[in-house]
């Protein structure tokens, strides 16, 4: 099992969200809201209006996003889904844990507030230059109020 932040498209209430819900693809189990220890840019870029993290560390915001725990086969899911490496690499990233599921029934261990997880994130190193130059984002909802409304695969 290893744990996956997730900032665009596949958190819950967002256009992607279903392929996590999908036992076909694999186990993916919801584990809390964090944010990522370091700030990065998050854009929205491209024809379709696709969120991507830029791998650039210490440039951007923290960003806002979901924890979940997956098995071996939704992790070569998502791998596939995101098009790693082509268009997303997967990479580690820190995150900390604002609130994590069943917290509030769970009183052992540290508050979630004070805790921190290596989780793999999907982010791109490989990009068109001006995307640095682009808006940067604390959190991704493809209704947001930046009007940049994304286009679903099955409508390409």
């Amino acid at each position: 099992m290893a744990h996956v932040f997730v900032y665009g498209t596949l958190k819950r209430g967002q256009p992607n969200h279903k392929v996590l819900l999908d036992d076909t693809n694999g186990c993916a189990t919801f584990q809390g809201h964090g944010h990522t220890v370091e700030p990065y840019p998050l854009v929205i870029a491209g024809e379709h209006n696709i969120p991507h993290l830029l791998n650039l560390p210490g440039q951007g915001h923290c960003v806002v996003g979901e924890i979940y725990t997956v098995d071996e086969r939704m992790l070569r899911f998502l791998d596939e889904f995101e098009d790693c490496p082509t268009m997303y690499q997967r990479t580690w990233v820190r995150v900390a844990v604002l609130e994590s599921e069943g917290a509030r029934s769970a009183p052992q261990g540290p508050p979630a507030a004070d805790r921190t997880l290596q989780c793999f994130v999907y982010s791109t190193a490989s990009y068109p230059p001006e995307w640095v130059r682009l808006p940067y984002h604390h959190s991704y909802d493809s209704l947001g109020e930046h009007g940049l409304r994304y286009n679903p695969r099955e409508n390409r």
